[in-house]
């Protein structure tokens, strides 16, 4: 196992600057993600790390070893495409012995590395299978096999369950943190899927236009986003431009135009984020933490609105409301049956919690 070092990397293909001065440590044994959108500078980044691409600027290393410019196959790394990239005219054992072959490793100690670790993916059974003649999930088990076998240092993976569908990716999610928790081996994991990285990881890098916007664990990003990008980006929010009014005691007062009104805001460093006063600001309100009746209760950030949708989605139900004909707030409620569904024109009032919400700056430049 290893810990990777990135040392103000930046990467530049021509005039483009795909990866802007990147700092990050990841921890031996840690799952580390690398979330979002396409053409944000996260596979770039894993490339970089694989040595596949070499950084313009700045310093790779593993434990204290500078591997800035070594070769991949001199890195001990081990690599799962989103194309899996098998061989399709040979077995699943000979996809999974390739690489000790290369390394030149005895008949039997090859024959033993690769029988355990098909059990351990739970494909002994499919040794001797043409890989054409396998499903997508069980590919995918063949490449973190043939990834797992040669014993690397540090496991990557590029998207590798993009290509699966919906009930497939979450078996493969539990099944590739079985694997990693068992081997213990550090492991970088690309993807956009927020669901993944939020359910699988330890901590998550948030890119966007090649510049890391925060590191964190699932928790951190989810409940503190640094900026509105982070905000919207993981999970669902409402997202309202508002600016700073004034302190009231343990609470500061922000007015939403959009709302005409003001919300009143916690003064505590879970609601409202760091930011500099030529920053504009937008409040990040998370759909499930809003509560939503018919009955109109006297307290702070009670907004009156219309429903304009109401949306099933089996575990929970998604209500529209509009407020002012300005803007709609999202509400999610778990699921309790069709008699507690709000119909579509029903005045109601909406109440978001002072000690629920987020005040973040406006990230800066193109998304």
């Amino acid at each position: 196992m290893s810990t990777v070092h990135l040392s103000e990397i930046t990467k530049q293909f021509g005039s483009v600057t795909a990866v802007d001065n990147l700092d990050l440590t990841i921890q031996e044994g840690e799952f580390f993600t690398f979330l979002g959108p396409s053409g944000c500078g996260k596979t770039t980044t894993l490339r970089m790390i694989a040595g596949f691409y070499y950084p313009t600027v700045g310093t790779v290393k593993f434990n204290d070893r500078d591997m800035t410019k070594v070769a991949p196959e001199k890195r001990n790394t081990g690599m799962v495409f989103q194309n899996y990239a098998l061989f399709p005219h040979m077995t699943v054992f000979e996809n999974v012995a390739f690489g000790l072959k290369v390394r030149k490793m005895k008949k039997h100690v090859v024959q033993e590395k690769v029988s355990d670790v098909l059990k351990k993916v739970r494909l002994e059974q499919f040794m001797d299978r043409q890989v054409s003649q396998l499903s997508g999930g069980q590919q995918q088990r063949v490449a973190l096999a043939r990834a797992l076998v040669i014993e690397p240092d540090i496991l990557l993976l590029d998207e590798p369950l993009s290509n699966l569908d919906a009930r497939l990716r979450d078996e493969m999610r539990a099944e590739i943190l079985r694997l990693q928790r068992e081997y213990g081996i550090t492991t970088i994991y690309v993807t956009h899927d927020q669901m993944e990285a939020l359910s699988m990881s330890d901590r998550i890098a948030v890119f966007n236009a090649g510049i890391c916007q925060q590191v964190g664990t699932p928790l951190e990003i989810y409940n503190q986003p640094v900026n509105d990008f982070v905000a919207k980006f993981i999970g669902e929010t409402n997202l309202l431009p508002v600016r700073y009014e004034e302190e009231e005691g343990e609470r500061a007062r922000y007015f939403s135009e959009e709302m005409d009104g003001s919300f009143y805001v916690n003064r505590t460093e879970l609601n409202i984020a760091s930011y500099d006063k030529e920053d504009n600001l937008s409040i990040s309100i998370r759909p499930e933490v809003i509560q939503i009746s018919e009955k109109y209760e006297d307290k702070s950030n009670v907004f009156k609105g219309t429903v304009t949708l109401v949306q099933f989605t089996g575990e929970a139900v998604h209500t529209m409301v509009k407020i002012n004909d300005h803007v709609t707030i999202k509400v999610t409620e778990l699921n309790r049956g069709p008699a507690t569904y709000l119909k579509e024109g029903t005045s109601v009032y909406i109440y978001v919690p002072t000690d629920q919400v987020r005040i973040v700056p406006q990230s800066r430049g193109d998304e």
